[in-house]
């Protein structure tokens, strides 16, 4: 079986200079963008039965952009004013200069992890543990950041800002691809719901993350590569080395 087309579970990438780009047309692939899960919003009126008091706290963590969206749109909708003195931290550093969009970035406290992962940022609250946090999360928690978050020496909260729900398949979409590629549980959950008849057969599956592998297999899908890893740190390095070799075998 030759790989013809990929569906990609993500947002296509706003730049065409993304990798995804330059291994279509170097393994001669059609790639498709076609996100399977989608982020509802949590109105000013289900916010407030949470009792969170959002200027209680100091210190606001961001794991994710949509993070940033919702908490700004939550705070205007409830006319709250967000202070200076108030201080962000994020898991990468893209999340964190995506806040420019709605603070003076250089005015303000902003901290962000080095590698990506929720343990590193903890080092960096682990600093500030005189602060009060709010983690501003999706109903769906990721269950790595939640145990390096349960470890830290600071305290914080949990504000249920959005919802992440399942982006249904019309009843015309195809759905006809070599490849499948998931970066969350809940990526697996909606293929499942869309297609609960689903049968893998010669389709390859990759997934990014522990937990998003460990979804896959708990639905009884046979997972062909994954990131990260040492030698793949992201999902489309994943994708090229899985492709050398995938090409390699079948020239046999």
């Amino acid at each position: 079986m030759k790989i013809k087309k990929i569906l990609v579970s993500q947002p296509q990438p706003t730049s065409e200079k993304s990798p995804y780009f330059d291994l279509s047309e170097k393994y001669g692939f059609k790639i498709d963008f076609r996100q399977f899960i989608k982020v509802e919003p949590v109105i000013a009126r289900d916010f407030r039965t949470q009792k969170i008091s959002i200027l209680d706290y100091t210190a606001i963590i961001f794991n994710a952009r949509h993070g940033i969206d919702h908490f700004f749109r939550l705070c205007d909708e409830m006319r709250i004013t967000i202070p200076e003195t108030m201080k962000y931290f994020c898991v990468t550093e893209s999340v964190a200069v995506y806040l420019q969009h709605y603070i003076h970035y250089r005015k303000r406290k902003v901290f962000y992890g080095n590698t990506g992962k929720m343990a590193d940022l903890v080092t960096v609250i682990n600093k500030h543990t005189a602060e009060k946090y709010l983690l501003i999360t999706s109903d769906v928690q990721n269950e790595e950041t939640i145990a390096a978050l349960d470890k830290m020496k600071a305290k914080y909260d949990k504000a249920i800002m959005y919802r992440t729900v399942s982006n249904d398949f019309g009843p015309d979409e195809e759905f006809n691809y070599d490849m499948l590629m998931f970066f969350s549980p809940m990526g697996i959950a909606s293929l499942m719901k869309n297609f609960p008849e689903f049968n893998q057969g010669e389709i390859k599956i990759g997934c990014f993350g522990a937990t998003t592998l460990q979804a896959a297999k708990n639905v009884g899908l046979n997972v062909d590569f994954q990131a990260p890893t040492p030698e793949a740190p992201s999902m489309t390095k994943a994708l090229e080395l899985y492709l050398k070799e995938y090409v390699k075998i079948n020239k046999k």
